[in-house]
C-alpha cells in the first residue's frame, strides 16, 4: 500500500484517539458487575474490610460495599427503606426486630461470631484502673454505650451480674454508674474519649479498638463470671435483589477463611466450647497495630 493510501487510515486513527480522550471514554474493563451492600455493626469494620479484599479476589464480578454503624442505627435505616442485601448485627435483639417486621430472609440467618466485653483505659492509665472493681472508685470518669447500642445493653447485663458475686457486692453497680460521665451511641466514641484523655476508662468489646487508637489505649479483661458473651447474627434482607451474592458472602464469612480473619481481630467462634478456649487472648498489654481505619460500633 502506498503512502497516499495510508494517510486516511492514519488520520482516522488519530481522530478516534482524540474523540476518546476528549469525551472521557475508556475501553471496556473487568469492572465488577454486581454490587453487594452489607450493613454491619461497626465493631466488624476491620475484620469485614479484610474479608472483602479476600472475597473480591476470588469473586471478581462482585464489589462489596459496607455501611458500618451501631446495630440499632442500621436497623432503623433498614426500616426506613435503606437499600441493603445483608445485615450483620452485634446482638440478636436488632436482628429479631427486623425479623418480627418481616424484613429478613429468616432461613439465611446464622450466628457467625461471638464477642466479649473489656475495659479500655489510656496507655498511661492515670486513674490506675487494673480490674473491674476499680471502676467503682470515687472520682473515676467512666464512658459506656447508651441503652440502645448493643455494647450498652451488654454493659448493663454485665453490671447486673456483679450483684451476685461477692467480689463486687450489691452496691458495685450503682457506684460504677455514678462514675459514668457519658453514654455514647457507639463504641468508637467510647474509645475516642478514652484515647483523648476525656475519660479514665470505658467499656467496649474485646475486638473493638480501632487501629488508629491502639497505641493510645490498652484493654483490661473482665472476668468470665460476670462477663457477657455477645452473639453476632448475619442474614439476607428480604428485599435483596442479590440473594445469590448475599448468600455467597455469608458462606465466606462462616468459612474457615472468614472465621480465621474474625479470630485475628479478637472475635470468638460461634461454638461455645471453642469460644471459651479463646477468651484468654485478652491481656492488659497494649494491642498490636493493624492496618484498618477507626470505626464506630
Amino acid at each position: 500500500m502506498n503512502q497516499k493510501k495510508w494517510m486516511p487510515v492514519m488520520l482516522c486513527a488519530v481522530v478516534c484517539a482524540f474523540v476518546i480522550a476528549s469525551c472521557g471514554c475508556v475501553l471496556p474493563t473487568t469492572t465488577p458487575s454486581n454490587k453487594l451492600t452489607v450493613f454491619a455493626a461497626a465493631s466488624l469494620t476491620d475484620a469485614f474490610s479484610e474479608m472483602a479484599q479476600a472475597y473480591e479476589a476470588n469473586h471478581t464480578d462482585t464489589n462489596v460495599t459496607f455501611n458500618f454503624d451501631g446495630s440499632q442505627i442500621l436497623r432503623t435505616q433498614i426500616e426506613q427503606g435503606a437499600n441493603a442485601d445483608v445485615f450483620a448485627s452485634a446482638n440478636t435483639q436488632q436482628m429479631s426486630l427486623l425479623q418480627n417486621e418481616g424484613m429478613m430472609n429468616n432461613s439465611s440467618i446464622t450466628i457467625f461470631a461471638q464477642n466479649k466485653l473489656a475495659i479500655v483505659v489510656p496507655t498511661a492509665n492515670p486513674a490506675n484502673i487494673n480490674t473491674l472493681s476499680d471502676l467503682a472508685k470515687p472520682g473515676v470518669k467512666l464512658v459506656i454505650g447508651n441503652k440502645d447500642v448493643p455494647a450498652g445493653v451488654y454493659t448493663q447485663q454485665m453490671l447486673n451480674k456483679t450483684a451476685n458475686v461477692s467480689t463486687y457486692g450489691a452496691t458495685f453497680k450503682n457506684n460504677t454508674l455514678t462514675n459514668v460521665v457519658s453514654q455514647e451511641p457507639n463504641v468508637n466514641n467510647v474509645v475516642t474519649k478514652v484515647a483523648l484523655g476525656e475519660a479514665d476508662a470505658g467499656i467496649v468489646y474485646v475486638s473493638d479498638v480501632p487501629a488508629a487508637y491502639k497505641a493510645q489505649v490498652k484493654l483490661i479483661p473482665i472476668a468470665d463470671d460476670v462477663n457477657v458473651v455477645a452473639q453476632y447474627p448475619i442474614g439476607i434482607l428480604g428485599g435483596s435483589k442479590n440473594v445469590q451474592q448475599a448468600q455467597s458472602w455469608i458462606n465466606f464469612v462462616t468459612s474457615p477463611a472468614g472465621q480465621a480473619i474474625l479470630l485475628k481481630y479478637g472475635f470468638m467462634l460461634p461454638s461455645t466450647p471453642t469460644a471459651k478456649t479463646q477468651t484468654a487472648t485478652v491481656t492488659s498489654t497494649t494491642l498490636s497495630t493493624t492496618t484498618a481505619a477507626p470505626v464506630a460500633t
